[in-house]
């Protein structure tokens, strides 16, 4: 693991990409609009996916959560530098896979795709 010394900045997310492919699966989940996601919103998602999918067919998560996020302690100053490492996210561009499914027929991916599309707080769409 390499050590980090300088917290990094929020930064800019790109609008759009059309860089998708299918590497593993037959359908995935795809991100219509930038944003960031949790952990927990990841494993959420995951986890609905995993209930509908019910052993049937394989899952793959093809986004990473590596962006560290900062946050001050409430009762702190103004000032004093930046906050201690609080949780970390995912950058999610536009256009890029989330979650790729195989061993599903069409209609079966579509409804485990809408429910866990749902717990996600972008909008997400399907590709074939």
């Amino acid at each position: 693991m390499i050590k980090q010394y300088k917290n990094i900045q929020k930064g800019k997310l790109q609008k759009y990409t059309n860089k998708t492919t299918l590497n593993f699966g037959t359908v995935g989940l795809k991100a219509l609009e930038s944003g960031y996601l949790t952990l927990k919103q990841i494993e959420s998602a995951k986890q609905a996916i995993l209930k509908k999918i019910n052993k049937k067919g394989k899952i793959w998560t093809k986004v990473t959560v590596n962006k560290p996020v900062t946050k001050k302690p409430l009762e702190a100053r103004m000032g004093k530098g930046k906050g201690k490492v609080s949780h970390k996210m995912a950058r999610v561009k536009g256009g890029t896979l989330i979650f790729e499914i195989c061993g599903l027929s069409r209609e079966a991916a579509i409804s485990v795709f809408k429910t866990s599309g749902s717990k996600l707080p972008i909008k997400t769409g399907l590709f074939y």
